[in-house]
């Protein structure tokens, strides 16, 4: 049986793993191959090589950085399927969402080969008599990132790509579930030239997790996870004087206003909730029709829209999506419906006990329609991250806006309507980090910024985009003086001025 490894410098030895994990297909339930989990002993023998490479890879100027990137690029595109069936075959998700998975991190590597603009400093000429100032945006020295199993393309080009392209050494460890893909990119960063040392995967669990934690010479970690790990991440980072940013989860909503194009909305409302099983952290599991007359418009077109969603092998072109990552979180998924029922929720389309032929035991949760579903129920409370959408009737404009705001969780959030004046004003009052007007997942673009609010992110610096390289690089700021004469040799006791 196939065993995925750690993928460390040419040369670099480390301990044995004593320990592995399952790696199944989610299709077919069997496990598919095993993943060593490393221990301190061997994020040791990674971080001695990232020490070792990165002060040579730092004073490589950023073009000459940036071609590595560019070659990445090329490389990237010319193994996406490749790379997309081996996603599909670890996660579950379909082949075209899978391709968009390689994609949307692609976009991000993109921004990173225009790294030397981004890493620009300032200048000031004749701040003083004499005085220049300008500063510099220099390496931090070894970054880490710790990757969630849904996007396992994406998620560690967001972060492995700004940090190596702003000089960086970087140690991935990707998730456990999906662990194939994220070394097949380390291969091809490799191919393209990138220098040994600097790019490094180690797999592991929590003992991994808080090695990285706690190495001294590790001065900043990227993570994307469930918000309950997110904030402990921050938290140990933090106090080990480390820089953090740790996402969180999600419970986005779907305002739908009365005038919105329902036509419309049922479409995105069905990839948005529904697509890639629900695991996503901007998926858009509850909706919020505004007006009882809106919300049974609504629920009767979404209905055999559900109906008629086709879920299959990961492999058919055909299915709409495909299995759920694991056995465990098929059962944590179908636990939570049940929880939804028991809380008074009405279950409008039931997509639990669902097989196909000749996969039986694959893992498979059809989709899912709850209707009255209120704020006090707990399914509604936190993340379900599965293919379940609620609706949440709010009676109008105000309620609609406070329900999001008020949630604990803040990633994304999106409104429906052809109303300008009211779209503006959600856009502006709602208390949410990134807002979709008419689209339902609002992803920003690479050169923008990804982030959310409250118990959805922990940390000051959101994911690529400048934001990205702020996080990665740190500012040192010069003030030099140039006379062009003799120097007054007295002595000053008083703060300098530039006056």
């Amino acid at each position: 049986m196939r065993t995925v490894t750690h993928r460390l410098a040419p040369g670099v030895t480390a301990p044995a793993s004593t320990r592995q994990s399952d790696i199944f297909d989610p299709n077919s339930g069997t496990v598919q191959a095993k993943v060593d989990l490393g221990s301190a002993a061997v994020l040791d023998a990674a971080v001695d090589a990232a020490l070792a490479a990165q002060p040579a890879w730092a004073a490589t100027n950023p073009q000459r950085r940036a071609r590595v990137m560019f070659k990445f690029k090329e490389l990237v595109e010319a193994n996406i399927d490749e790379l997309a069936a081996l996603l599909s075959s670890e996660h579950g998700k379909v082949h075209a969402d899978a391709k968009g998975d390689v994609q949307r991190g692609l976009e991000v590597i993109e921004f990173c080969c225009g790294i030397p603009h981004a890493v620009k400093g300032e200048y000031t000429h004749g701040a003083g008599p004499g005085i220049d100032v300008y500063s510099m945006r220099l390496p931090i020295g070894i970054g880490a990132g710790i990757t969630p199993f849904n996007f396992p393309a994406m998620i560690p080009m967001w972060m492995f790509g700004p940090a190596i392209a702003t000089g960086n050494a970087f140690i991935l460890k990707p998730s456990e579930r999906d662990p194939s893909v994220p070394v097949r990119l380390a291969e091809l960063m490799s191919e393209a030239g990138l220098p040994d040392g600097i790019l490094q995967v180690v797999h592991g669990d929590k003992e991994m997790v808080d090695a990285i934690l706690d190495h001294p010479a590790i001065a900043g970690v990227s993570f994307v996870g469930s918000s309950d790990v997110a904030h402990y991440l921050y938290q140990r980072g933090v106090a080990a004087g480390k820089r953090v940013q740790a996402m969180g989860g999600a419970k986005n909503h779907g305002i739908v206003m009365p005038d919105a194009d329902l036509d419309q909305v049922v479409k995105d409302l069905a990839g948005a909730a529904f697509g890639s099983a629900g695991e996503r952290c901007m998926a858009l599991p509850v909706v919020v029709p505004v007006g009882d007359e809106t919300a049974d418009r609504l629920r009767a077109k979404l209905i055999p829209a559900i109906e008629q969603l086709r879920l299959g092998v990961s492999s058919d072109p055909d299915a709409d999506y495909g299995p759920v990552v694991t056995a465990a979180h098929k059962a944590k998924v179908e636990g939570w419906i049940q929880t939804c029922i028991d809380e008074g929720g009405e279950l409008v389309v039931d997509g639990r006990g669902f097989t196909l032929q000749g996969h039986e035991n694959g893992f498979f949760v059809g989709p899912t329609l709850f209707d009255h579903v209120t704020t006090d129920m707990q399914s509604y409370k936190e993340e379900i991250f599965g293919p379940v959408l609620q609706i949440v009737r709010a009676k109008d404009f105000e309620e609609a806006v406070s329900l999001p705001s008020k949630h604990q969780y803040g990633n994304g959030v999106a409104i429906f309507t052809r109303n300008g004046h009211a779209a503006r004003e959600f856009a502006a009052r709602v208390n949410v980090g990134m807002v979709g007007i008419n689209v339902p997942i609002p992803v920003p673009v690479a050169y923008h910024t990804f982030g959310g609010w409250k118990r959805s992110a922990f940390g000051d610096t959101n994911q690529h985009g400048m934001e990205g390289v702020k996080f990665w690089t740190k500012i040192k700021t010069v003030t030099a003086r140039w006379p062009d004469g003799a120097v007054d040799g007295g002595n000053a006791f008083v703060i300098p001025t530039m006056g």
